[in-house]
């Protein structure tokens, strides 16, 4: 019974666009350039109203990678900020939509009354398609061990966002964010609304959770030149990944020290299991941005709403990013034009990799589920 229904949802919601930024059906009408290491998509149209993308690198590889899926449920976004390498960002942007597919089916044919919204969205099924991920990437660790055990070293921050006729779906790993912009009192003012949880070890909450799950180790969170780090080595609480901070025969040789852990791991210091959280949309709700945590680094959420809803949507992503970067050269006393001028990985001492997609809620589309545009868009850069 499960096979027919998985083969339906799959053909409902196959891509039609080809890796890289291509997009088919109502998706194809925005406008993608690319001006050195910033590419952007500047206005599309989704399941539920528009979206705008963007990406700038910074690293010597982009560890960012970022996707957004239409079909007839609604919109899927996914922002996968990596570290300690590309590799687990990339697998994540692979593979997680392909889970969250198949474990809402699953969900729903197991229970359809847990935590189920319209079209059979489910707490339970996206939870299940991140572990999903985490699963098979561990599997790939093993795989690759003695030909690329740095691979274990890599891990990945997941910020996923599904808008289902008018409930949002956050599920969320690490320090991405989502923030709502909505409209208050009678002059249209806007506000900023954090719809998601941050796992940093630089949050208290944090920090007090790390230390209630290891009361043994007092060094569990670490102060490093300012910075709370995880065993001293990592800021995020849960990621995809980071096999050396989760299963112990993946921290010792050949690894980089600077990874491996003396005392023995008894129990997983990080993990795959996803804050998730729900919020029914309202007709003063605007616009979402979901975007990695290097935007968050230069820009206040307020600020972030702000400047998006005093623009034009075309090209608001990349507005956003620009934004960013005029903020990290006035931080180092430099100019943007500068800023612009200096290549990857040098700029990695000026801003992170930085990834935003916004979302313009059309609240009559949002709930016209049926007529929507289908199509796969993934951010393009250089590898």
């Amino acid at each position: 019974m499960l096979r027919p229904l998985i083969r339906l949802l799959s053909s409902l919601w196959r891509p039609f666009g080809r890796r890289g930024g291509g997009v088919g059906g109502g998706g194809g009408d925005g406008v993608a350039g690319r001006a050195g290491l910033l590419w952007s998509r500047d206005l599309g149209r989704c399941a539920g109203g528009e979206f705008s993308m963007a990406v700038v690198q910074a690293n010597r590889v982009l560890e960012d990678q970022s996707r957004i899926e239409s079909g007839p449920f609604g919109t899927f976004v996914g922002v996968y900020d990596g570290h300690g390498g590309p590799d687990a960002a990339r697998y994540v942007c692979d593979h997680l939509f392909a889970h969250f597919r198949v474990c809402q089916v699953n969900s729903c044919c197991l229970d359809a009354e847990i935590s189920s919204g319209p079209q059979g969205v489910t707490c339970d099924g996206i939870q299940r398609a991140f572990l999903a991920t985490e699963e098979s990437f561990i599997a790939l660790v093993s795989q690759l061990w003695n030909t690329r055990p740095d691979i274990a070293t890599t891990g990945s921050c997941c910020l996923v966002g599904v808008v289902c006729q008018q409930t949002l779906y956050v599920a969320n790993l690490g320090d991405s964010r989502v923030i709502l912009g909505k409209k208050v009192g009678s002059t249209g003012e806007i506000a900023a609304i954090s719809l998601s949880n941050e796992h940093n070890a630089n949050v208290d909450a944090v920090r007090q959770e790390l230390q209630a799950q290891h009361p043994n180790d007092p060094q569990i969170v670490i102060l490093k030149h300012g910075v709370w780090r995880i065993k001293g080595i990592i800021q995020v609480s849960r990621s995809i990944g980071d096999a050396y901070m989760k299963h112990s025969q993946y921290n010792r040789e050949p690894i980089n020290p600077k990874f491996r852990i003396a005392e023995p791991m008894n129990m997983p210091i990080l993990t795959a299991n996803p804050s998730i959280m729900f919020h029914h949309l309202e007709q003063s709700d605007s616009f979402l941005i979901f975007a990695s945590d290097g935007l968050w680094e230069h820009l206040s959420d307020q600020k972030a709403v702000e400047i998006v809803h005093s623009h034009p949507r075309a090209g608001s992503a990349k507005g956003l990013i620009k934004a960013a970067l005029h903020e990290a050269a006035r931080k180092r006393e430099m100019r943007y034009s500068d800023l612009k001028r200096i290549d990857k990985k040098v700029r990695r001492h000026f801003h992170d990799d930085i990834t935003v997609i916004i979302i313009f809620l059309n609240h009559e589309k949002v709930q016209d589920h049926m007529q929507v545009p289908q199509f796969s868009v993934r951010s393009a850069l250089d590898h």
